[in-house]
């Protein structure tokens, strides 16, 4: 008889995290993964990537469950592939922010994520994709990034950091958008209130699983309200100094398989067979 579940939800972010840099998933974490699964656990993508640019990973995974996409803005049922939750920040507050950004610090250079399974990645003059392999149509001037429904808004800097193009944008911003920072040349406006802790909540509640049967993995600041929900968070080796605060634990970096150093010992192969 297999012995009970530790966990039944394993929460996972891609980037930095589940992803080696060169958005390749490595076969010990597959194999991991797959232990984890033949346990009897779930395994839930919770990612700033919006549905369009994970639904290649899940169907390379064969998943067709959930996944939380867009920084918690989307539940995508992958099987079906519909979203089950969407929500869009609103496009005159998004200008208005940027306005208020661009008044602090000059000049700022944005992309947005387009809503819907079949969203674009839209990006302005002077922006730099952080991961070039992901796809994005470049406009000739920022009003053509308004005209469809966005989840966000991406933002980079010519000078400052990540940390300190967040640390701006969240107090130029208050109220009109949440401010995360998702990865390296990642800072996001989103929708008030949406974190990844929302998206995650509303997908276990599909599974109709908990926060105490939850273990999440992540790497940057916008996991840290994932951390809080789930019952026991992982860092990466590699993750930025806020997360690591937080953690429960911390494993190896990504490029090392650190999720699966840590799903082998919570899902041990069982050698009575």
């Amino acid at each position: 008889m297999a012995a009970p579940l530790t966990y039944s939800l394993i929460a996972t972010d891609l980037d930095g995290t589940l992803l080696r840099g060169d958005d390749t998933l490595s076969d010990r974490s597959r194999a991991a993964l797959a232990r984890a699964a033949a346990a009897g656990a779930r395994h839930l993508v919770v990612t700033g990537r919006p549905a369009p640019r994970v639904r290649p990973l899940l169907d390379d995974l064969g998943s067709k469950g959930l996944a939380v996409c867009g920084q918690g803005a989307q539940v995508y049922d992958a099987g079906a592939d519909r979203l089950l939750f969407s929500v869009n920040l609103d496009r005159e507050l998004a200008e208005t922010a940027l306005g208020k950004i661009e008044a602090e610090v000059g000049q700022v250079y944005a992309a947005v994520d387009q809503d819907g399974v079949d969203g674009l990645t839209l990006i302005e003059p002077g922006y730099l994709m952080p991961h070039p392999t992901l796809p994005a149509v470049r406009v000739e001037r920022r009003d053509d990034l308004w005209c469809e429904p966005i989840s966000k808004v991406l933002l980079r800097h010519h000078a400052l950091s990540d940390d300190e193009l967040a640390t701006v944008a969240r107090g130029a911003v208050g109220s009109l958008a949440s401010v995360t920072m998702s990865g390296p040349g990642t800072v996001e406006l989103q929708p008030c209130g949406v974190t990844k802790a929302t998206g995650l909540a509303l997908a276990a509640g599909f599974l109709d699983l908990s926060p105490s049967e939850t273990v999440a993995f992540g790497d940057m600041p916008n996991d840290i309200p994932m951390f809080e929900w789930a019952a026991y968070g992982v860092a990466m080796a590699n993750a930025h100094p806020e997360l690591k605060a937080v953690a429960d634990e911390i494993t190896t970096s990504n490029e090392d398989d650190g999720i699966a150093v840590v799903l082998e010992r919570l899902f041990p192969e069982d050698r009575s067979q």
